[in-house]
């Protein structure tokens, strides 16, 4: 069981780390492609602009886009003991090998067949985690309560909440 803003965050440092390993592996072996028309530098800030727009969305109760419906539906916990302290949960699970292993390998293939700057692809990703943390964050500070993935080993996508002052205890 990790806690969901845990697990946003490890997600985007995975993202981020996956970037940072195979950018300068493919530029390296590929080079730095040239960009000679600077209408390209508007597909960046358009993939960027509508994930801060869309993650703004999701911090709507809006049907489609909104996380915040998923926070409100979750569960209580009814086993607190099955909590790990808040304080080593997040330090050593943060990396995950085969996660990192799962987002680098096609970062690589892509950059080095086709583009070198698809080892860049997981940018956007590592953003709509953070910002998926910030407002899952935000929505836990707001109610006294912490999200968890993973109370239910056969369905793993469902949250649950305990009190914070569960987690802290332990």
């Amino acid at each position: 069981m990790t806690r969901y803003v845990h697990h946003q965050l490890m997600g985007a440092a995975m993202a981020v780390c996956a970037c940072v390993i195979s950018a300068p592996v493919v530029f390296g072996v590929r080079g730095i492609p040239a960009v000679d028309d600077d209408a390209l530098w508007l597909v960046p800030l358009g993939v960027f602009g509508s994930i801060v727009f869309f993650g703004i969305l999701g911090a709507t109760r809006l049907k489609v886009v909104g996380e915040v419906r998923l926070f409100e539906a979750a569960v209580p916990l009814e086993d607190p003991g099955m909590i790990r302290p808040v304080d080593r949960s997040f330090r050593h699970n943060l990396v995950s090998t085969s996660f990192l292993c799962s987002l680098l390998l096609p970062a690589l293939v892509m950059g080095l067949a086709l583009s070198p700057w698809l080892t860049l692809v997981h940018l956007p990703l590592a953003l709509d985690w953070l910002i998926r943390a910030g407002i899952a964050a935000r929505w836990e500070k707001r109610h006294g309560v912490l999200l968890w993935r993973g109370y239910v080993p056969d369905r793993p996508w469902e949250l649950s909440y305990s009190s914070s002052e569960a987690a802290v205890q332990r």
